[in-house]
């Protein structure tokens, strides 16, 4: 597991070169008997080689914008890269006129230094959490490749990317889970933040009303850097924290239905390490997420705002998009204006409950996936997909729909099937949350060895 601090230190100190970085991202990417060929669209090895070359010169002559210069990372396919054409996962964009511009986002992570080193594989237009495309292929997450198991969506190839030691960060997108349901098929972090502190612009829109980007990487520390950069509102420096001070409530209701055996006996042995480690537990009730799938019936908002994006292009090329994901946002065109703003009044409600019953709590705790990664053969019946794409999204989405930040850390066993504890507080919490996080993923960690 690499991390970016240790990365910074080994540029800095002169063990690693920028190039050398890229020269092993390239290579891993290329590798035939790895997931390069379908974790990413592309990738820009003459653009990276040189910009790798000029972060070295700059270091070798002390001028290195950042600790970070030439640490190579990958973004989704989501994201512009001025000069390149935005295909968001799809093939009916091939033909749109290319970006005059990077994505802020992205932007702002090569403003400090760091390499942009390929387009990651999606979901088409980020809509599904179980990260199949027809057009580039499934990446596998890394447990029981053999099988072939899904790595999640929509960020799936930024979630085998790190995984696979390809990069050690990768951008993605997180609308009702896109970062974190990765993060757990997969065994590594991935972070949501609190919706609108980091920029949109650049980013090709599933729903307005929830879209946004985070990163994906080793570490809850890494996340919190990247986080930082992005989002231009704090330092990045993870608050230090003991277990032993804090209290996180366990949501009981709704998100607990179903799970695994894998799922359910990894989540208890991660609340039981907590426990020893001195964190204290106490149970959140919130019978009202029972109402989410009711609202979701026919994909609720964010299928509604889908479905105002996508019409016109759906008229003209429908033809070339993923049948499954093209049904899902047609289902937008059922939603009335008036079910349009009782979802919102809905929501609001909601929102409101999280923030009176999180009183007293550092952060509320969860299963991030109520499953481990299925096998991709399971989804070839269409009822399949749907009912694996539901499981899938079902707790992630909760984070979404009540406005908060969350992260996702693994919990399970070494050498078992990946899955995710999930951290959540409420809207503009990020930094905080960050801390408490930092003080789980250590417990969780000593409580492996």
């Amino acid at each position: 597991m690499t991390t970016l601090a240790h990365l910074a230190t080994e540029l800095a100190e002169g063990r690693l070169t920028s190039r050398g970085l890229v020269e092993q991202s390239l290579a891993a990417i290329a590798d035939p008997a790895g997931e390069g060929a379908r974790a990413f669209i592309s990738a820009d090895a003459e653009g990276a080689r040189a910009a790798a070359d000029f972060a070295d010169r700059r270091r070798k002559a002390g001028r290195a914008v950042s600790p970070l210069a030439g640490i190579p990372f990958s973004a989704k396919d989501i994201f512009d890269l001025a000069g390149e054409v935005t295909k968001a996962g799809s093939t009916v964009l091939a033909d749109a006129p290319a970006a005059s511009a990077d994505a802020v986002s992205i932007g702002r992570l090569k403003a400090a230094g760091m390499i942009v080193i390929g387009r990651t594989n999606m979901t088409e237009f980020a809509y599904s959490g179980v990260g199949l495309n027809p057009h580039y292929g499934s990446p596998r997450s890394p447990f029981d490749r053999a099988t072939g198991r899904i790595s999640g969506g929509s960020s799936s190839g930024a979630g085998v990317s790190v995984a696979d030691g390809m990069v050690s960060l990768a951008i993605g997108t997180d609308t009702g889970g896109s970062c974190r349901i990765p993060a757990s098929y997969c065994g590594v972090v991935g972070y949501k933040p609190s919706h609108g502190r980091v920029p949109l612009t650049g980013c090709y829109p599933l729903s307005f009303s929830f879209d946004s980007i985070g990163p994906l990487a080793n570490s809850v520390a890494c996340c919190a850097t990247a986080d930082a950069i992005m989002a231009g509102d704090w330092d990045g420096e993870v608050l230090s924290r003991e277990p032993a001070g804090l209290r996180l409530a366990v949501l009981k209701d709704f998100v607990l239905d179903g799970l695994s055996p894998a799922v359910e006996q990894a989540f208890g042995r991660a609340l039981a390490a907590l426990a020893a480690s001195g964190v204290r537990l106490a149970d959140m009730a919130f019978p009202e997420l029972a109402g989410i799938p009711a609202i979701n019936a026919r994909g609720g908002i964010v299928a509604a705002e889908a479905f105002h994006t996508h019409r016109g292009l759906i008229a003209m090329k429908g033809q070339g998009y993923d049948p499954r994901v093209r049904t899902r946002i047609e289902l937008g065109g059922e939603i009335t204006a008036a079910d349009y703003l009782d979802y919102f009044a809905m929501r609001r409600h909601m929102i409101g409950l999280l923030a009176q019953r999180f009183a007293g709590f550092d952060a509320v705790i969860l299963p991030t996936t109520l499953n481990t990664a299925p096998a991709i053969a399971e989804l070839a019946a269409d009822k399949d997909y749907l009912r694996l794409n539901g499981m899938s999204l079902r707790n992630t989405y909760v984070g979404n729909f009540l406005n908060g930040c969350a992260i996702s850390i693994p919990m399970e066993a070494r050498g078992e099937a990946h899955c995710g504890l999930m951290v959540l507080a409420p809207h503009g919490h990020d930094r905080a949350l960050f801390g408490v996080a930092a003080a789980l993923e250590a417990a969780l960690e000593q409580s492996r060895n």
